[in-house]
């Protein structure tokens, strides 16, 4: 196990994943006329939740304990959201921005497990825990429904660049690139859901 941080590449995919979860955490609060405690601790939870959990299941030192740029992240974006008005990320912004935190996330959960041992198909389970555990506290806290009850794709493009990542590990290919790859190819499946409405076959039998 490699407790150092891995790349700074994959440091920058962190912070920003980071950045873009706490802000449509902030942002949810916002919608609902919360304090600035409250904006706080929505951008708090959802920036690190899915990467606290990936940490604790994969045996990592957690990532924001040790890194105080994050919680500073965190609150710089709560701060942001409440000087800003919500008629700003109005529309497909927020789905978009999250779709990029999305992909980014489980490219850096997939390729972390990958560095501290995990066989392939439970690393890149830990790359979706990480892309979505954060959104569907979120959307517990606030009491709205989770993105998983709907059928629009949303953990698919998760499972897509966790995919890639765990294929060009495998694969033995050039990491960044193939991080960059996975990145693009998972923001890519969850922009065309935004634009098409893709979804899975839902469950219809009685």
């Amino acid at each position: 196990m490699n407790p150092e941080v891995l790349t700074p590449l994959l440091d920058w995919l962190d912070l920003a994943g980071v950045a873009i979860f706490a802000m449509t955490g902030a942002l949810v609060a916002a919608r609902q006329k919360q304090t600035l405690v409250t904006l706080s601790f929505f951008a708090l939870v959802t920036g690190v939740g899915g990467g606290t959990i990936r940490d604790l299941l994969i045996g990592a030192p957690v990532f924001w304990i040790h890194d105080a740029w994050v919680a500073a992240i965190c609150l710089g974006m709560a701060l942001f959201a409440w000087f800003t008005p919500t008629r700003w990320w109005d529309g497909s912004v927020l789905q978009v921005a999250d779709g990029l935190g999305l992909a980014a996330y489980a490219v850096l959960g997939t390729a972390k497990a990958l560095e501290y041992g995990l066989p392939p198909v439970p690393a890149g389970l830990m790359g979706i825990i990480t892309g979505c555990a954060g959104g569907i506290i979120r959307d517990v806290i606030a009491g709205r429904p989770s993105i998983l009850m709907k059928p629009e794709l949303y953990v698919t493009a998760a499972a897509l660049a966790a995919a890639v990542t765990v294929i060009g590990d495998v694969s033995g290919l050039p990491r960044v690139w193939v991080w960059v790859a996975a990145t693009g190819a998972g923001f890519g499946l969850r922009l065309a859901a935004i634009k098409w409405k893709l979804a899975l076959p839902a469950y219809e039998r009685d």
